[in-house]
């Protein structure tokens, strides 16, 4: 007499694979990178002064949110078509929000392993009035998953967002004045 071979193996496979499913589909945005359509994730960064900032300072306000470093060329190249765009918008509820992810001291490596600059002094040299805030331990490049610097993000007053550009632009180019401005009225 032959006996039947067990269907337990089959039965523990699909039942780890079907827990691999259901964990995958409730920490998927922990997986993801905020794009797009999604709300966008929380952050904390400090001024000049040693303030904190978060996303909720700028509650009600269409926000350019830029992650950047002083050691990227491509940040300094677009730096000025931000403040330019900053210019456009002044007295508006828009901000710019400058997210340095610099290192904690002059010489130190940065989250990305470049050696660190002063976020506020590079401000200065380009003659930027938008704000420059500095998170040194580079936790908003994790919680937004950004592939490099820059990276930017626009957000709505809804807290959703609207763009991503991954890399330097020129934000004063005329379709993003018509976006943001968009933003502004409410009319995306």
């Amino acid at each position: 007499m032959s006996k039947k071979p067990s269907n337990l193996p089959y039965v523990i496979t699909a039942i780890v694979a079907l827990g691999l499913i259901v964990t995958a589909w409730t920490w998927r945005d922990r997986f993801q990178s905020p794009g797009v359509g999604t709300s966008a994730p929380p952050f904390e960064a400090v001024t000049v002064d040693g303030e904190p900032v978060t996303l909720a300072t700028y509650r009600d306000q269409v926000i350019l949110l830029n992650v950047w470093a002083t050691w990227c060329p491509p940040c300094r190249y677009e730096m000025p078509s931000m403040q330019r765009l900053y210019d456009v918008f002044q007295g508006q509820d828009f901000e710019i929000v400058a997210v340095s992810v610099d290192g904690r001291q002059r010489g130190a490596a940065g989250p990305m392993g470049q050696p660190a600059g002063d976020p506020w002094a590079f401000g200065d040299s380009l003659s930027l009035t938008f704000p420059i805030v500095w998170d040194p331990d580079g936790r908003i490049m994790r919680s937004y998953r950004t592939t490099g610097v820059p990276e930017s993000y626009l957000i709505g007053r809804d807290g959703v967002i609207y763009r991503r550009v991954a890399g330097a632009t020129e934000w004063d180019r005329p379709e993003y004045i018509d976006f943001i401005q968009r933003l502004l009225d409410q009319e995306v």
